[in-house]
């Protein structure tokens, strides 16, 4: 006979990752080992009826037969061999419910003594009862005592990580750190171990399916053969080929279930001293190296989700990158669901709650992020080079005539100013103390064709003649003025993407605006005005027709931060500062009316050390359809700064008030001092002069016999007396 077909396994090599796909494999089997508990419950039952009643002997093989024959209609998950298990089951069924049961009415009155029965009993007992009864009371208990165990395990881990994931990065306790790793490596030990040992034993049960149905139905049948051997006349060669057939099918089986289980338990020892280092929740970098070039990942993370205004909670879920899409799984799920597109996405490292290894996702248009928390810094690191490099791919595999066709799309469109656009961002400027009227215009120009009328200015006063426009970032500091330019390379520092910087707190760390932005650098030019938005207006202009004219299609990708101080140009892949303009010198930005992707800002800027006149230089850029939210962005962080500025002035001056008030205080306590000083000096000199005045009276009664002395001695004499007294 064949060996029975392939059978599915659970795959023990995965149960270190735990994925959620490996899960729901999981649950299939253990969905399959119920179906088989419940099956051989019933089967158990039928057979039962015929160990313990003789008389119903005819209905329970009625009864078995057609639990035999109602085999194919079951639903098992994993039935990949249901066909062959129907065909060899229905033939069993209808030897058992035609041949032997008819046979056994017809020489039931013949066989009456009790010997037969009693060897009847015994062959039952022994060769039906018991394969069954050890199936259902020893195999189907242990899956059931592994899936608790399991259960166990993996709660402990979960329990585990979630403890270390809340390990502080600023207030580190090694021995609260020690503990906890070691909890994590002893928890991740036993639910690695307990998941291949219970893998092992669904994917054995496949085979002791197989065995417990087959054998005792094996053992039913020989039984009765030995019962009705009195009958053997009535027996054919067919049916003891039959038999025959089947019972090395159940021995082929067992031998297969036997190397089978021999694999999975080499397998699982060589895993087990394989995966040992992996137990630890951040293994060592030197021996398990950062693989940066990885275009897909997949792992578990922490996700955070924002529970109230200021409070927070972390899920740790599976995520996977999955083409251009992040995608995440929660286990028991059956499939993934999206995270966000990771188009032309942003990914750098934060500081999220005191964790540690925290980074922030941004989509394109910066209306949706996620911050996540990876387990390692191995992973922390992989996740940001697997979403950078698969952001860079798909940006680097845009169409380049669909680039071209956009860029002449926005120079063909008009360029018409709003005057509620101009007040709305007039409004949200700080107040000049020296600023010229703006001029309106009204211009409704576009390519190829000039403004009917322009109000107060002429499109050669906005623009400088002659003025070459710059298609490349270049710094917008003069080198004549070293100091500054020695500050813009400074800006231009390698920044860590993927950490905290070293002892040096970043310049925009203090700010409380935020707000980043991908945009493209189409070119800069200097202007001659920068008091009206129709300035930007005429610069886009210029630009547009220029790249539409030499046929320029490439465009620098920068990420734009906004802050309280300043306006950066991040390089998205290196992370480093391309350029920086001060907010102050930030002097007008306007976002085109038509071309909502189009916007622009004025920075004006000194010419030279020797001159006292500024240089005002215009850039363009092309954003996600969000320019006028960038300019939104500016004019706040504009508000933002000139506020803080008027608190500055005000608490200096409150201190000065305050230095002046304690400096009078002191100056009137002082001079209360003076004044209790001298009234005590005064009170002690009364006192004195009249302590004097008794002892001279004193003396003149006693001494009477001096008077002559003294009135000898003359003026001097008494004016000295005096002035001893």
């Amino acid at each position: 006979a064949a060996a029975m077909p392939g059978i599915d396994k659970l795959p023990i090599e995965e149960t270190l990752e735990d994925s959620p796909q490996t899960r729901s494999l999981l649950g299939v089997f253990e969905e399959d080992a119920a179906a088989i508990s419940n099956y051989v419950n019933q089967l158990f039952q039928a057979m039962h009826r015929i160990y313990d009643a003789q008389n119903e002997l005819s209905a329970a093989t009625h009864l078995t037969s057609k639990l035999l024959k109602e085999y194919e209609k079951q639903r098992f998950p994993l039935g990949g061999d249901d066909e062959v298990m129907s065909s060899t089951l229905q033939q069993f069924a209808k030897v058992i419910d035609e041949a032997i049961f008819r046979k056994f009415l017809a020489l039931s009155s013949l066989l009456q003594l009790s010997s037969c029965h009693a060897v009847l009993s015994t062959q039952l007992a022994d060769a039906m009862m018991f394969p069954i009864t050890q199936f259902k009371e020893r195999d189907l208990k242990e899956i059931l005592t592994l899936k608790e165990v399991f259960q166990i395990a993996s709660n402990d881990h979960d329990a585990a990580i979630t403890r270390y994931s809340r390990l502080s990065k600023r207030r580190e306790n090694e021995k609260i750190k020690a503990e906890v790793t070691e909890d994590v490596y002893t928890s991740r030990k036993k639910q690695h171990q307990t998941m291949m040992h219970y893998f092992c034993a669904l994917n054995t049960l496949q085979y002791k399916k197989k065995i417990a149905m087959l054998e005792p139905l094996l053992g039913y049948m020989q039984a009765q053969i030995s019962f009705f051997k009195m009958g053997s006349e009535n027996l054919n060669e067919q049916l003891e080929e039959f038999l025959t057939n089947i019972g090395t099918s159940v021995q082929n089986v067992r031998r297969e279930m036997d190397c089978e289980v021999e694999t999975m338990q080499q397998t699982i020892e060589d895993l087990e001293i394989a995966s040992d280092p992996l137990y630890l929740p951040d293994p060592d970098t030197t021996k398990f190296p950062v693989h940066r070039n990885l275009t897909r990942k997949a792992g578990y993370l922490n996700a955070r989700n924002k529970t109230g205004l200021v409070s927070s909670s972390w899920e740790r879920q599976f995520y996977f990158t999955q083409g251009g899409n992040l995608m995440s799984q929660a286990r028991g799920d059956v499939a993934g669901g999206l995270v966000m597109d990771i188009d032309n996405c942003s990914v750098m490292a934060v500081d999220c709650e005191d964790r540690r290894y925290c980074f922030q996702i941004t989509s394109f248009d910066g209306k949706k992020s996620s911050i996540l928390q990876a387990e390692s810094k191995k992973d922390y690191e992989e996740w940001i080079c697997t979403i950078n490099n698969i952001s860079k791919q798909i940006y680097l595999s845009e169409n380049p005539e669909e680039i071209a066709a956009r860029v002449n799309q926005s120079a063909l469109e008009a360029v018409t100013p709003s005057p509620s656009f101009q007040q709305r961002h007039e409004s949200m400027r700080p107040p000049a103390q020296s600023r010229p009227p703006a001029a309106r215009t009204s211009s409704t120009g576009s390519l190829g064709s000039e403004s009917a009328a322009l109000s107060a200015l002429s499109l050669d006063s906005l623009v400088a003649p002659d003025t070459p426009i710059q298609f490349d970032i270049i710094s917008p500091v003069s080198e004549d003025q070293p100091g500054q330019a020695k500050t813009s390379g400074q800006s231009g520092r390698r920044t860590n993407p993927f950490g905290e910087s070293g002892g040096s707190k970043s310049e925009t760390e203090d700010s409380i605006l935020h707000q980043l932005f991908i945009v493209r650098f189409l070119g800069s030019m200097e202007v001659k005005y920068d008091e009206s938005p129709d300035v930007v207006y005429e610069t886009m202009r210029q630009i547009l027709a220029a790249r539409a004219i030499h046929n320029i299609f490439r465009m620098t990708e920068s990420h734009l931060l906004v802050t309280c101080d300043c306006l950066k140009l991040i390089d998205p892949q290196t992370q480093v500062t391309r350029l920086r303009f001060p907010l102050p010198s930030v002097v007008l930005y306007a976002t085109h009316q038509e071309n909502r992707r189009l916007f622009g800002f004025v920075l004006r800027t000194a010419a030279g050390r020797a001159e006292s006149r500024h240089t005002s230089i215009c850039y363009i850029f092309e954003s996600n359809n969000e320019g006028e939210k960038i300019c939104d962005s500016v004019g706040l962080a504009k508000q933002i700064a000139f506020h803080a500025e008027l608190d500055r002035k005000a608490s200096e001056k409150q201190k000065e008030i305050d230095r002046v008030k304690e400096k009078q205080q002191k100056e009137l306590s002082k001079q209360k001092q003076i004044e209790k000083d001298l009234e005590e000096q005064s009170r002690l000199i009364a006192a004195s002069s009249r302590a004097n005045q008794s002892s001279g009276e004193g003396q003149f009664v006693v001494l009477s016999s001096s008077q002559s002395e003294d009135s000898d001695l003359g003026e001097d004499g008494k004016k000295k007396r005096e002035s001893e007294a």
